[in-house]
C-alpha cells in the first residue's frame, strides 16, 4: 500500500539538547531508524526561555529534522523517549515545498 500524498508531505522537527553527545545520538537513532531523513545538528545557540515561573538562559545545541508528515508521531515519541529534558521541544512545522526531488528522496528515506 503506497503512501497517500499528505503522509509524504514534508515537515521540519526542531528540538534543542542540552549537549552535542544527546543531539548526537538522538540524530543518528533517528536516521538510522528511518524516522527521519536528515538531521542537522547546529552546535551554539543562546536559549531564553520560561520555566518553572522564572526566566532561565543557557546554550544548547540545535536540531532540525527533516520527516514527513505520516511518520511524525512515531518520530515524537522516539525523540520524546531519547531526550533528557522533563519536556523536550518537539515542534513540527510543515514545509510548503522545495525541490522535488529531494522531496522524493525524504520520502523515500523515512519509509517504514
Amino acid at each position: 500500500m503506497s503512501a497517500s500524498p499528505a503522509d509524504t508531505a514534508p515537515r521540519v522537527v526542531l528540538s534543542a539538547c542540552k549537549r552535542r553527545a544527546e543531539a548526537e545520538k538522538i540524530g543518528r537513532a533517528l536516521v538510522a531508524e528511518r524516522l527521519a531523513a536528515c538531521v542537522n545538528i547546529v552546535p551554539a545557540v543562546r536559549s531564553i526561555y520560561q520555566w518553572k515561573g522564572s526566566v532561565h538562559e543557557g546554550n544548547e545545541v540545535l536540531l532540525v529534522i527533516k520527516t514527513t508528515r505520516g511518520r511524525f508521531p512515531a518520530l515524537a515519541a522516539r525523540l520524546a523517549a531519547l531526550h533528557s529534558y522533563e519536556v523536550p521541544e518537539i515542534l513540527a512545522l510543515d514545509a510548503d515545498g522545495g525541490a522535488e526531488s529531494y522531496l522524493a528522496w525524504l520520502a523515500g528515506s523515512v519509509t517504514d
